[in-house]
This record gives structure tokens, C-alpha cells and sequence, in this order.
């Protein structure tokens, strides 16, 4: 019998996937367990729109991503902090203030998970940033953190 799999079922295959599985083992325990549905014209079609909308959002996301680093390209952030003595900064510049400074100066919303910062930001001077927007798509920025 040829099931759609609605979840992944360890062995036997994972989500989306359609298989053929043993009469029994699928009307005895994948169908009437939530983890198939028999693969009749209504689920496949039902399948392949379910597909095509998860490929569309992949692909705005894609788009979203090359949009964002081509406003990042070749972009300095400047951050001001404050310093104690012999120019150390009272704690360190994170990724999270980066991320603000980023929507601030440039007007692009990143998740603070997404900069990926090259050193320890403890000092004042001129730093690198990767700013990793999408799988494969990324930006290096320039930092500049100075006394404020």
C-alpha cells in the first residue's frame, strides 16, 4: 500500500515522503496511529501544495537574504561605548549590539544570532563581523567602536 508519511517514522521513512509499505503494517498501525495517510489523488495533490508553498517561502526567504546583504556590502557600524581605565570598555560590545546598531545605522533587522564576530570586542579600534543571513549567503561588516 503506498502511504504519505505526516510524520517521521524511525525506520520506515520521514515527513512528506511517500512509500510502500505492507497492507498490515500500514492499516494497522501508520494510519490509524496519525503517522500516514493512504496516498489517494486528494493527499497527493493535498502533498504537493503543501511542497510547493514550503518551496515559495524558501525562496522569498532567499530573496530576503540577498536584498539585506546587498544593503550590508561594504557597510561600516559605528558603536560608541563607555571606557574605564587604560581604554578598556566596561564589559565587551556583543553581537546583540551589533545587531541594534546594524537596524539603527542601516535600517536592516538581524537577529543577533546571525553576527558572527571575529575577536572578543573588549577594546576600543576597528573590528570584523560576519553577518550570516541565509545558508550560503553571508556579509562581512565593519566595526568601529569608539569612546562615548
Amino acid at each position: 500500500m503506498k502511504v504519505i508519511f505526516v510524520q517521521d517514522v524511525k525506520g520506515s521513512g520521514k515527513k512528506g515522503e511517500v512509500k510502500n509499505v505492507a497492507d498490515g503494517y500500514a492499516r494497522n498501525m501508520l494510519i490509524p496511529k496519525g503517522y500516514a495517510v493512504e496516498a489517494n489523488s486528494a493527499n497527493m495533490s493535498k502533498l504537493q501544495g503543501q511542497q510547493s508553498s514550503a518551496q515559495h517561502k524558501i525562496d522569498l526567504e532567499i530573496q530576503a537574504a540577498k536584498e539585506s546583504a546587498a544593503k550590508l556590502k561594504g557597510k561600516r557600524i559605528s558603536i560608541t561605548a563607555k571606557a574605564g581605565s587604560n581604554g578598556r570598555l566596561f564589559g565587551s560590545v556583543t553581537a546583540g549590539n551589533v545587531a541594534d546598531a546594524i537596524a539603527e545605522q542601516i535600517g536592516v533587522k538581524i537577529d543577533k544570532k546571525k553576527v558572527v564576530l571575529s575577536a572578543d570586542i573588549k577594546n576600543f579600534g576597528s573590528y570584523n563581523a560576519v553577518v550570516k543571513l541565509y545558508n550560503g549567503i553571508s556579509e562581512k561588516i565593519d566595526i568601529d567602536v569608539n569612546e562615548g
